[in-house]
């Protein structure tokens, strides 16, 4: 199936590259459009200069892009191309009502959507490894699959539209936790003067090991923070995440605590850095 692909970010780029691989790509779009350009002349593909003209050459079409706003705007380029040969993924991490909203407008012209959000940062955009939750009518799953499968390895169902976002959301909240606790913990073994390369190395390898503290544990302590996740994106994610719990009555206070230290990194300039350089804000937690 010829796809197309809109939005070559940090994390677009890689993923269109995959299914240019896998000869599934049929062109791409980007806001910037040199960046289109520099794709298409880099994986001998097409840059076209209208959502709706990469819609006309194209039967499916995955969506990469940074915010609700973004997407539902790139929905309404595309909407009079669409018809019921049409199926729209998006790979986006936006809030579930706006994928419902999305579907709406997709639907209203006879074709098919489903939300796809992704997780394992360019690393796994790169590699084709993303874990992707995906929410969509089961025909439509088994119909993108093999599109899905040249982005990521850990591909599931999730239920229908939406249900993807709700997952990610999940995702995001741990996210947070996950890196409060790291950070926390390392600024504690530099505080006792320990190696820190071996104290990676060996909680890693324990009961406390996780993905962030394997892949961005000697990288932090380091004061390296390379974009894997930007830090501005997880503070947009956080936001829906609190949103959704409110709609539902409730509040999630890690996420928020987490949310409001990033604040002043990126009033610092660092909301391009990966979200690992929460560490920053660690520095004088223990008394000299």
């Amino acid at each position: 199936m010829q796809t197309g692909f809109i939005g070559l970010g940090g994390m677009g780029y890689p993923m269109a590259a995959n299914l240019a691989d896998a000869q599934l790509l049929g062109g791409v779009y980007n806001r910037t459009a040199t960046t289109a350009e520099r794709f298409a002349e880099e994986h001998a593909s097409t840059a076209f200069a209208q959502p709706a003209q990469l819609a006309a050459a194209c039967e499916a079409l995955v969506i990469c892009v940074s915010a609700d706003a973004d997407l539902l705007a790139v929905i309404d380029h595309l909407a009079d191309a669409l018809n019921e040969h049409h199926l729209v993924i998006d790979c986006s991490t936006v809030a579930s009502d706006t994928a419902l909203q999305a579907a709406e407008r997709v639907q209203h012209h006879g074709a098919a959507f489903m939300d796809a959000p992704v997780s394992g940062g360019t690393e796994g955009a790169e590699k084709g490894t993303l874990s992707m939750m995906v929410g969509s009518e089961p025909a439509d799953f088994e119909r993108a699959w093999p599109i899905l499968r040249a982005m990521g390895n850990t591909i599931t169902h999730m239920g229908s539209i939406g249900s993807g976002q709700a997952t990610k959301a999940v995702n995001q909240v741990m996210c947070a936790g996950i890196n409060q606790a790291v950070c926390e913990a390392l600024r504690f073994g530099e505080a006792l003067n320990l190696p820190m390369d071996k104290v990676i190395d060996v909680v890693g390898a324990g009961a406390a090991g996780n993905w962030f503290v394997n892949h961005r544990g000697n990288t932090m302590v380091n004061g390296t923070y390379a974009p894997g996740f930007k830090l501005a994106l997880h503070h947009k994610d956080l936001r829906i995440c609190e949103h959704m719990a409110a709609s539902r009555g409730g509040h999630l206070p890690l996420t928020e605590q987490t949310r409001k230290e990033y604040e002043p990194l990126m009033e610092a300039g660092h909301g391009d850095e990966d979200i690992s350089a929460l560490y920053r804000r660690r520095h004088g937690m223990f008394s000299d």
